[in-house]
């Protein structure tokens, strides 16, 4: 049996000498001797063979690929680009038409009206009248009642709610809310109750209505309602009080938020029902959407007021969805309100000037208002996410969760900015920016009344 030498060991394989190598061994030696020590020769030498076998490993790689010129003629090669149902943000042609439509309704009608509306707590008629023109609530009732859904259309909501945010959130608030409650009877209405409800939806002269849920309470928690609903012989009785209720003078129904038997439920109340009474409760932000409180004493519905007439786990998940599309129509709402603050404060930055030069060259401003795009991208991508997932009837609590977040922390802080960044016109009601730092802020904590 032969006997085969092993090479593979470290330093057992002989390399191949070749200049460069003797040249890096010599002047190795020579720069470690006692003379090149003795005499300061170390440094200058190894500068010496740095540049030698740098000049050295370049010649050697030109030298080791020689590449042959081929003249071309055909097309070149490239890689196919195949569609592949990715995340995909680019609205339809339909999506495009609607959403611009209610940006040019926004920001040509809402906004003028927005500080007048601001300082009288209350949306203009002529104003919501107008709006019912646009037919944003028809998209949300099937064709069956005369409305134009075919289909779920969850991130076209959010796409009409930011639009309608970009020109005033107070204004967008009491404009969409019906569109909540008409998709909410769509969504989990019962036959019965659409075909009570829906038709009105469907046509110019929509009823002011809104989904409620909030009540005046610190930490208030969605989950766990203090407004109670129990079962009487001729349907349900429902006491407390909700507040963040936009025009609560002038609507006609409420789809209110109440606990049944421990769990979570909503119930179609309409507004002359008797033991129903509303407050006026003007807010720090949110002034032009006349928001009030709804006084809910031993208020009788019948059993067809139960939205779905199901009772139990049916009842508390179709209230947890509600809560879920709402939290992302409020987040839609700050993404709008954050981009016109966004559209505002850029060209202030650019056109003020101090010290001779636009503050906008200041590293501390362009840092901040880089920092604001940044958090205006993050609040919409996530939002519309949620709302895709929402629209292909895919989980999508984690989406909502990521959006109130954003829209808690960031929302409040892009308001901040903006205000900060004019400085002390930002403090006052000569800029529309005052305004929307204090709408942003009733983003983070409402609930209900838009829902996607």
């Amino acid at each position: 049996m032969s006997h085969t030498e092993d090479n593979s060991a470290v330093g057992v394989a002989k390399h191949k000498s070749s200049p460069i190598g003797v040249a890096m061994r010599a002047l190795t030696a020579v720069t470690g001797s006692d003379f090149a020590q003795k005499y300061g020769l170390s440094e200058p030498i190894n500068r010496v063979a740095y540049k030698a076998t740098e000049t050295g490993f370049k010649s050697l790689g030109a030298a080791n690929r020689a590449f042959k010129q081929v003249s071309g003629g055909d097309a070149p090669a490239r890689p196919t680009v195949t569609p592949k149902g990715y995340f995909n943000l680019n609205p339809d042609d339909e999506q495009a038409m609607i959403a611009e439509t209610v940006h040019d309704f926004s920001t040509n009608i809402l906004r003028p009206a927005a500080y007048e509306a601001d300082k009288n707590a209350q949306a203009p008629e002529d104003i919501v009248k107008r709006s019912a023109e646009l037919g944003i609530t028809m998209i949300n009732v099937p064709e069956e009642f005369d409305g134009a859904a075919s289909e779920r259309g969850v991130v076209t909501n959010a796409l009409v709610a930011e639009a309608m945010a970009y020109g005033d959130m107070g204004l967008a608030l009491p404009l969409l809310a019906p569109s909540g409650v008409a998709t909410t009877l769509t969504n989990f209405g019962s036959d019965g109750q659409q075909k009570t409800y829906l038709p009105d939806f469907a046509g110019e002269d929509v009823p002011m209505s809104a989904v409620v849920i909030a009540e005046p309470r610190p930490l208030f928690d969605a989950f766990d309602l203090q407004t109670k609903a129990v079962k009487s012989p001729s349907g349900y009785k429902l006491n407390g009080v909700k507040s963040f209720v936009p025009c609560a003078g002038s609507a006609e129904l409420f789809i209110v938020g109440a606990t049944l038997e421990g769990r979570p439920a909503l119930f179609i109340v309409e507004s002359d029902t008797k033991g129903l009474s509303v407050e006026a409760d003007p807010h720090m932000g949110l002034r032009a959407a006349g928001m009030g409180r709804l006084i809910l004493d031993n208020v009788s519905v019948p059993a067809h007021a139960l939205l779905g007439e199901e009772s139990g786990e049916k009842a508390a998940e179709a209230y947890a969805d509600v809560v879920r599309l709402s939290r992302l129509g409020w987040s839609a709402l700050a993404a709008g309100t954050g981009k016109a603050m966004l559209d505002y404060v850029v060209p202030y930055v650019n056109e003020r000037e101090a010290f001779g030069e636009p503050i906008s060259n200041r590293q501390a401003v362009a840092f901040m208002v880089a920092t604001m795009a940044t958090e205006v991208d993050s609040i919409r991508l996530v939002t519309l996410r949620g709302a895709s997932r929402a629209e292909q009837g895919l989980p999508f609590a984690r989406e909502t969760a990521l959006a109130r977040k954003l829209t808690i922390d960031k929302g409040l802080q892009i308001g901040l900015d903006g205000v900060q960044l004019l400085g002390g016109h930002g403090f006052t009601k000569e800029h529309p920016v005052e305004r929307w730092y204090r709408d942003l802020r009733g983003a983070g904590i409402g609930e209900g009344i838009v829902v996607l």
